[in-house]
């Protein structure tokens, strides 16, 4: 075996076949399309109720909780683009597909819920100092819409939110915004039957503040995916000690684990192989790919090398 042998079988295999056993550690989630276009057709429609309602009672948390739909309809949209991309084929110019797109959208989705914030903070100072009257009632019952629609959404989720993080994020979205809404409701109601105007303002911001709080997260997380970090699911030490059980290897570094989604992981290593394992590479990379597939990552390139080698890269 040459001193530097490249094996680039990134198992792109989608029944993960391991040679002398067959495995598929991937959940077979397409029925879920249903569930997302549901979930998008639903939250857009009540949306646009809360911006009319809004409008017609000057409501601002009526629209603010729009807002806050909307993102979660953009969420729905961006976790139903995951799963189509991962059956996008790749191509010479793009050889890992467009996989990455959902990366980008997701830290485009949280800069423009920055600004959205911004805009419902300002308003509501605003309108704390010049309360405008709101229709407590159309609040009260827009808001109890919003708890059907958003109930029913998170139930189609239910059943596999343990599946895969971009469903189990739909259904927390879902769930939260049913309490969110029956918020709207419990203020609407006190609005109408006590005329404290300022209520509006004050909930505005809470929603406001629960918007931030995710938006954050989603920021967070995105731009460090956008910079190839390591995902934060993800324990680089944990994955070397799992690498380390494999047969025949005595030592890894030179490990790179990033995103190449929002639903799939890749990593390269180094593997220092002994020599008397050395003719069975090809049986140790099946069994370090099958390890691997149970911590998420689904693409691997391996590096192999000698015991008594001394790997050539600087940062090895």
């Amino acid at each position: 075996m040459a001193a530097h042998i490249h094996s680039h079988d990134h198992g792109h295999d989608h029944s993960h076949s391991h040679g002398h056993h067959h495995h598929d550690h991937t959940p077979k989630l397409d029925h879920l399309t249903t569930a997302f276009i549901w979930g998008i057709i639903l939250n857009s429609a009540f949306v646009l109720l809360e911006v009319v309602a809004g409008l017609w009672s000057h409501s601002l948390s009526l629209l603010t909780d729009a807002g806050h739909n909307l993102s979660d309809v953009a969420g729905l949209a961006l976790a139903l683009l995951a799963f189509k991309l991962t059956k996008a084929r790749s191509t010479s110019e793009y050889t890992y597909g467009y996989k990455r797109s959902t990366i980008i959208v997701s830290f485009f989705n949280a800069l423009v819920l920055f600004i959205a914030v911004g805009f419902i903070g300002y308003e509501a100072v605003m309108r704390f100092i010049h309360q405008e009257v709101v229709q407590g009632d159309t609040m009260a019952w827009v808001a109890f819409a919003g708890i059907g629609i958003n109930a029913f959404t998170a139930y189609l989720f239910v059943k596999d939110k343990d599946k895969d993080l971009n469903v189990k994020g739909a259904y927390l979205h879902m769930a939260v915004d049913a309490i969110v809404s029956f918020g709207v409701v419990i203020s609407g109601l006190i609005i109408y039957f006590t005329h404290l105007y300022w209520i509006d303002s004050a909930v505005s911001l809470i929603v406001a503040i629960v918007i931030l709080r995710g938006t954050w997260s989603l920021l967070s997380d995105s731009l460090r995916l956008e910079m190839d970090g390591v995902p934060k699911e993800m324990d680089v030490e944990k994955i070397k000690a799992e690498l380390m059980k494999a047969k025949g290897v005595t030592d890894v570094h030179h490990i790179h684990v990033w995103a190449l989604s929002t639903t799939e992981n890749a990593l390269t290593a180094h593997l220092v192989i002994d020599q008397e394992n050395a003719a069975s590479f090809d049986s140790i990379k099946h069994d370090l790919r099958h390890r691997l597939e149970h911590l998420s990552i689904t693409h691997s390139t391996f590096e192999p090398e000698f015991a008594d080698e001394k790997c050539a890269q600087v940062d090895c």
